[in-house]
């Protein structure tokens, strides 16, 4: 089987070498994710072990479709009876680029009527759509007119890890979380301080890769609804999961620091953390992080600072203010930013690895940075930031 793991824009190699280091077959990246090969186990193990993915597909065929005649030819080819039966509920999602079939609903559509009638003319009958909680979740990507049709292992978003109790403002994704802490070489083995923690994602995430838990135990995923899931697919799984918890540490290597000036984030910080099992490992506190003094002679200290962008109405950025209000606004930020660069300056011997969404912080920062990676936070253009402070 051919298998595509999907991740965040700039974070591929984060996931090609993760993917990598699980000894799968045939890894190699591309735009918008990494490819891998092998039997479902492959895919099924990715899903428990990655870090940095978002979603993981199987793919189950590729052909051209210049019209919607052809798409539904080429999909009604497929050998659904091998996934569903007319039991199992159904979905279909569809993205469409730079094809002569230009809506996505249309082409869903033709996806599904191919699909239930394959498996009507073999079974005799059709399964039901369930467009919200589907058991197999079926995936079309149009692109130049030609399609790859694909399931979707995971079900829910592997950023979904099942510990995110409580959220606060534009919290960063586990996913993109962890592949900031993959691209910024975020030793395992050193103190650990986030003094922007938020709701805790990084915090959290450095937690879980320190003691070794596999991302993927606390959650379920699609393919266990499959009926191809029952009997080896499941023996297979219940072992990966048993070698994953006893390959677990009891407590991180290192202290981990989560600090924050307000409450409500720190509540939000504890019950996360809670939920994850690794609340024994964070020391937790408030604090303005601009007064952050060195808690060791070395370590790494990561944040996602505030980037500005949702400081005008409507959840927009400064520009959608009155122009004197932006001034203001602007002003703060770098003033708030300035503050952080003294900050930082104090932590000599420190790696500082800073996911940066406006360049008033670099210009704040009186040091070239080794590391300048460019990656999205969702529709937002970033930087990944790596100093040492000397």
């Amino acid at each position: 089987m051919r298998f595509f793991a999907t991740c965040a824009r700039g974070t591929e190699g984060a996931l090609r070498r993760e993917l990598a280091s699980l000894r799968l077959a045939g890894v190699r990246g591309d735009r918008g994710g990494v490819s891998f090969e092998g039997e479902l186990e492959a895919g099924m193990r990715a899903c428990l072990h990655s870090r940095c993915a978002m979603r993981m597909l199987v793919e189950l065929a590729r052909f051209p479709a210049p019209d919607a005649e052809a798409l539904y030819q080429g999909a009604r080819a497929v050998a659904w009876q091998d996934w569903l039966t007319t039991r199992t509920t159904l979905a279909v999602e569809a993205t469409v680029s730079s094809s002569a079939l230009t809506h996505s609903g249309f082409v869903a559509l033709k996806v599904k009527d191919a699909a239930v009638d394959a498996l009507r003319a073999v079974l005799g009958a059709r399964p039901d759509v369930d467009p919200k909680d589907p058991d197999v979740r079926i995936v079309l990507h149009l692109h130049r007119d030609q399609a790859a049709l694909s399931l979707d292992l995971a079900g829910a978003p592997l950023h979904r890890r099942g510990y995110r109790a409580v959220t606060t403002e534009a919290p960063l994704k586990e996913t993109l979380a962890a592949a900031i802490l993959a691209l910024g070489g975020v030793d395992l083995a050193l103190p650990f301080v986030d003094p922007m923690a938020g709701s805790g994602t990084l915090a959290i995430e450095q937690a879980l890769r320190a003691r070794r838990i596999a991302p993927g135990l606390g959650r379920a995923f699609g393919f266990q609804r499959w009926p191809a899931y029952r009997g080896g697919p499941q023996s297979q799984w219940d072992r990966m999961k048993a070698e994953a918890r006893a390959a677990a540490l009891p407590r991180a290597p290192a202290l981990i620091v989560a600090r924050d000036g307000h409450p409500r984030a720190l509540e939000a910080l504890r019950r996360n953390a809670g939920a994850a099992g690794v609340l024994e490992d964070l020391e937790i506190s408030q604090a303005d992080a601009r007064d952050l003094a060195p808690i060791a002679a070395e370590g790494t200290l990561v944040s996602n600072p505030p980037y500005g962008e949702r400081l005008g109405p409507r959840g927009r950025g400064a520009e959608a203010r009155s122009g004197g209000e932006a001034v203001v606004a602007t002003r703060k930020l770098a003033g708030f930013y300035r503050g952080l660069a003294e900050m930082l300056a104090r932590h000599r011997g420190w790696t500082v690895v800073l996911l940066s969404g406006n360049p008033l912080l670099e210009r704040a920062i009186p040091l070239r940075p080794e590391v300048d990676h460019r990656l999205w936070n969702g529709p937002l253009e970033t930087h990944l930031l790596r100093y040492r402070i000397r």
